[in-house]
């Protein structure tokens, strides 16, 4: 078979023979390997290679898209994609111009390819050892999956991109039980491939399987409103999740309830709150140079000292909103059209200390890592990792896991307190549009908020 170098060629000569207004055609190589245990048991082991691409074409303002894995069979491609443009076409096409690139990317710095299964299966099987020797759980669960991806895009505005790039997302959950009550601790991280990353977890380990155990003896908060303060994992995640969902265009631009609400110069917190999306930090799993349709990434402020300043773009939502693009139109195999996603996202530190945070809270909550949640429009739902009672100024007893819940942007404007201690969190990975796990990182320094609803007994 040939290389993707090779096809790559032959695919920018194919599309700049179309009469469309724009096409553009990606390609990818991507080796992963995967790794699961469920309890005591080794439950998937996998290694897979895939080799494949896409054709999208722009046609008075209807795409079409086709992927493809063979490639003998590449004007074909062109030809549904062409013909589906030709179908959903009825109006103008209009995107937002971009500057031609013609870039090969440096080579990642890590490779998870030079790790052997038998390697990272010996590590998993030691994690897996320590928690079932720590406590008496029901089960357990690790899940570590990684990627080396080469990609190529190529444009009929003259762009020829190749970039590639590693992953590595680990996660480990301990779960206890008893007379009904479950409970369950974990751990999750990730990295742009360094395996290293993930040693030296004996004592976290230890600690989860300890954690879900001491839970079922905590005793559960009283249901109401306190003075909550979050760690840098949960905020990051309600960073991402409740507010930055909202930022990204294509779901502002489809809706007309959330466009009246996420008008810019609007204010929605204190002046000293700033949330950003980038994708230009270094060492990070949602940093990348170009995104999938060849737009350069770029720190996009949010909101900036309290004010709705910005959003994330595809070129198609930018054009439409009369914004620029932000780089930010992703998607997570050839077998996907991009769509726009967040980077990484976080809220700037602020000058507070984690101590003069709490020194003033008679009575309230400290609220750390994160287990699920839901968002509806501005509306939240989050179950937070473990809690702790905060009494006159200290961290007080282990609570079981609350809930916390209420309106975006009155949460926002309750936050009256933002750390000096940013932190950034790589594990996990987005979900949008059926398209899942896109890596991505989310980050904040300890906040604090007002009048934060509690659920509890």
């Amino acid at each position: 078979m040939p290389h993707i170098e090779e096809i790559a060629q032959d695919l920018k000569k194919l599309i700049n023979n179309t009469d469309a207004d724009y096409v553009e055609a990606r390609l990818e190589s991507n080796q992963s390997s995967r790794l699961s245990y469920r309890g005591r048991e080794l439950e998937t082991v996998a290694e897979t290679t895939s080799t494949g691409g896409n054709i999208r074409v722009l046609y008075k303002g209807g795409w079409g898209f086709s992927s493809f894995n063979r490639f003998d069979k590449l004007e074909t491609a062109l030809v549904r994609a062409r013909e589906g443009a030709r179908l959903a076409g009825s109006s103008q096409s209009n995107i937002s111009f971009v500057e031609p690139v013609t870039l090969k990317g440096p080579l990642p710095e890590y490779d998870p390819r030079l790790i052997s299964l038998k390697d990272k299966k010996e590590l998993l099987d030691s994690y897996n050892q320590i928690m079932w020797q720590s406590a008496p759980l029901n089960t357990s669960f690790i899940g570590y999956g990684d990627s080396y991806k080469q990609t190529m895009f190529i444009n009929t505005e003259g762009s020829f991109i190749d970039q590639s790039r590693a992953d590595i997302n680990l996660r480990i959950s301990a779960v206890a039980g008893k007379n009904g009550d479950v409970q369950q601790s974990g751990i999750s991280l990730g990295s742009i491939g360094d395996f290293e990353q993930l040693k030296g977890l004996e004592n976290d380990v230890k600690e989860i399987a300890d954690k879900a155990v001491a839970l079922l003896k905590a005793p559960r908060a009283k249901g109401g409103e306190y003075t909550v303060v979050l760690d840098p994992i949960l905020a990051g995640v309600f960073t991402h999740e409740a507010f930055g969902h909202l930022s990204e265009a294509d779901f502002v631009y489809e809706n007309e309830r959330i466009r009246e609400i996420m008008t810019l110069g609007k204010v929605f917190g204190w002046d000293k709150l700033n949330i950003v999306d980038s994708g230009i930090m270094p060492g990070l799993r949602g940093s990348y140079l170009y995104d999938d349709e060849g737009v350069a990434t770029q720190k996009t402020y949010l909101i900036k000292e309290g004010e709705l300043v910005g959003r994330l773009h595809s070129r198609e939502t930018a054009a439409a909103m009369g914004e620029k693009p932000s780089g930010n139109a992703r998607t997570i195999s050839y077998r996907h059209q991009p769509i726009v996603r967040m980077t990484n996202t976080y809220i700037e530190p602020g000058e507070t200390t984690f101590e003069d945070m709490l020194s003033d809270i008679k009575e309230g909550i400290y609220v750390k890592n994160w287990y699920g949640g839901t968002t509806s429009m501005e509306m939240f739902t989050f179950s937070g990792g473990e809690a702790y009672m905060i009494r006159n100024g200290q961290v007080a007893e282990l609570l079981k896991p609350v809930v916390l819940t209420g309106n975006l942007f009155t949460t926002l404007k309750n936050i009256d307190a933002i750390g000096n201690d940013l932190t950034m969190n790589q594990g996990g990975g987005c979900g949008k549009g059926g398209q899942s796990p896109l890596p991505v990182s989310n980050g904040s320094p300890h906040i604090r908020i007002q009048q934060c609803l509690i659920g509890g007994s």
